[in-house]
């Protein structure tokens, strides 16, 4: 089992890592600018331990230095480091050039994707695993690619290079260095191979984690008034633990890496020191060749140790990346066909169809099933019924949040599949029970249906809506910044910004979803008279559980377990002493239903 969730794991990586160079292709200038300043900075690293061997050889004893000589090779090393540092300092800003717009990039396509979704899949995914995906494991790959671009180029460049120099210097003595070094690239490959897979589930953990906290934040007075605390207290420790298991891991096999090799590289040098020593004492080499040598042989090694810790990162950085591109390979909503039509707003004559419609969450719990519906231009259509007997979800239907399964819906006499979703959508306005504001200023949140609405037409909307005093009392007025989703207004006064929203838009058709639910009853009965301007001439679906909200309504749709099961005016309904009368008098009667 193991054996295949690690060859799993190896063939995501390898995707990933195809997937990661085809982000970086754009910025190929930036990487190739940075191998020629890696090789440049290597090449001249490299020069120094030779050009230190010859200094040494003029050195050779009392009364035997040739200063003329030695200012040369001092001044030749002093221009070499110089330049070694020049190229660093341009690699380095090349790399984070690229690994930063790679970031940018794969973010602006996560927030792109998100946008193009299906409503299901945000719906069953939690929002703190998405944020999680787009901005932590973003930060993880960032890191891991800057640190693989500035050491891993420069550390093979520095391999070979050295390779190259020492084989210059002296064959037999280099060829045990090369004899030695695939017993570090094994330990390495190893341990790279065993923590691979601890890193992913630590990216997983880590996102279910932020999911919970994001989770808990968002609903932390529910949490308080149920006195769930300890509760949440305990799940998060168990995930914690989880985490804490998994970083462990991975921290422990990847930390193997460094001394394993650090050991076998001291084996290479010591290797090098003993017969560089015996070459010497038989003349076959300079005590500055070995000087040169041994320096080399320390260099070579060197990279090992970082090339094994950029393999950790880059393992790390390839699994976050890996769970970015599950996001981005997530199918789209069924995109507008090309033909689409582009409804113009004078041509939406409010009248709307259901014929036959069919659509269920799940594909063996069916939900509405042969839905039939017509709505003439200008009626007002309420819809009632129990708890999760599809009244939100005809809604979405009607908003083509979701597609219907079966059946058809016609707006205006086209059938909404034919229509873009934006011209369709541009169609309602919608007032639900569940408020959504914007960070941003009152008046922003207010004309975000219409952003080059004036300021007098917003006033004008916030005092049909009632919304007027309460805005003016705030420090700042139309001014005053709301927070994220509102945090810093009552229930009731977000909603009063969202009636605001739709009464300064003004489209063809309304969607009223417990519009008013949050609202104080004075205020309400105010409100309602200016719903009843709004809607004259507008068909409108007014979505109640208050049924004396909805007497007046045109025809009041009874809904139950996904169907139709009563339809008609209020006292038509009435009258037939049917499950419509059952649930208008359980509110005042305290009727079981």
């Amino acid at each position: 089992m193991n054996g295949k969730g690690g060859k799993k794991g190896q063939g995501v990586s390898a995707d990933t890592l195809r997937r990661v160079l085809r982000h970086i292709r754009p910025y190929w200038a930036f990487l190739l600018l940075s191998l020629v300043l890696a090789a440049a900075s290597v090449g001249t690293q490299l020069v120094v331990p030779i050009l230190t061997g010859n200094a040494i050889d003029e050195m050779v004893g009392a009364g035997q230095v040739n200063f003329a000589a030695l200012a040369e090779i001092l001044g030749v090393i002093a221009l070499s480091v110089a330049v070694t540092a020049a190229a660093q300092w341009g690699m380095n800003e090349c790399n984070n050039r690229m690994a930063f717009c790679v970031s940018r990039d794969l973010r602006n396509a996560a927030i792109a994707k998100i946008q193009v979704l299906p409503l299901k899949y945000l719906d069953g995914h939690p929002t703190g695993d998405l944020v999680s995906r787009v901005i932590a494991d973003v930060d993880v790959f960032s890191d891991g690619l800057l640190m693989g671009f500035t050491q891993l180029f420069s550390g093979i460049l520095t391999i070979f290079g050295t390779v190259g120099f020492m084989l210059y210097i002296d064959v037999p003595i280099a060829l045990v260095v090369i004899v030695i070094t695939p017993l570090s690239i094994v330990t390495a490959a190893f341990i790279a191979y065993k923590s691979e897979k601890y890193f992913r589930r630590q990216s997983q953990v880590r996102g279910e984690q932020t999911a919970l906290i994001n989770e808990m934040i968002d609903g932390q007075k529910v949490v308080q008034a149920f006195h769930q605390e300890e509760n949440i207290i305990q799940t998060f420790d168990e995930i914690n633990d989880r985490l804490q298991f998994a970083s462990l891991r991975a921290v422990f096999y990847s930390s193997l890496t460094n001394p394993t090799t650090r050991f076998v590289n001291s084996m290479v040098y010591a290797g090098v020191a003993l017969f560089g020593a015996l070459s010497a004492v038989r003349g076959g080499i300079t005590v500055g060749g070995l000087s040169s040598f041994l320096g080399y042989a320390n260099q070579y090694t060197k990279p090992f140790n970082e090339i094994s810790g950029v393999v950790t990162e880059l393992q790390n950085a390839l699994t976050c990346a890996g769970r970015l591109f599950e996001l981005l390979d997530e199918p789209e909503q069924t995109p507008d066909a090309p033909d689409a039509y582009d409804l113009q707003p004078q041509e939406v004559t409010g009248a709307v169809e259901l014929a036959h419609v069919a659509f269920r969450y799940e594909a063996e719990r069916p939900l509405i099933e042969d839905l039939n519906l017509q709505v003439k231009p200008g009626q007002h259509i309420a819809i009632v019924g129990p708890t999760g007997c599809g009244k939100t979800t005809l809604i979405n239907l009607l908003m083509r949040f979701y597609d219907v399964a079966d059946g058809a819906i016609s707006v205006s006499g086209r059938e909404i599949r034919g229509l873009t979703r934006r011209s369709l959508r541009r169609s309602y306005g919608m007032v639900l029970q569940d408020t959504w504001l914007k960070s941003g200023t009152i008046r922003e949140n207010i004309a975000y249906g219409k952003p080059d609405a004036t300021e007098e037409e917003i006033i004008t909307a916030a005092k049909r809506a009632h919304a007027h005093s309460f805005i003016m009392r705030l420090p700042g007025g139309y001014d005053s910044v709301v927070s994220e989703d509102g945090g810093n207004l009552s229930q009731g006064q977000k909603q009063l910004l969202c009636i605001a929203r739709v009464m300064l838009y003004l489209p063809p058709m309304l969607i009223l979803d417990e519009a008013t639910s949050s609202i104080d009853t004075r205020t309400e009965l105010k409100i309602q008279d200016a719903f009843g301007q709004m809607m004259a001439g507008r068909t409108s679906f007014i979505v109640a559980h208050r049924l004396s909200t909805i007497r007046e309504a045109d025809v009041i749709l009874v809904m139950r377990n996904g169907h139709i099961v009563e339809q008609g005016s209020h006292e038509t309904l009435m009258a037939k002493d049917g499950f419509y009368a059952k649930l208008y008098n359980s509110q005042f009667e305290g009727v079981r239903i």
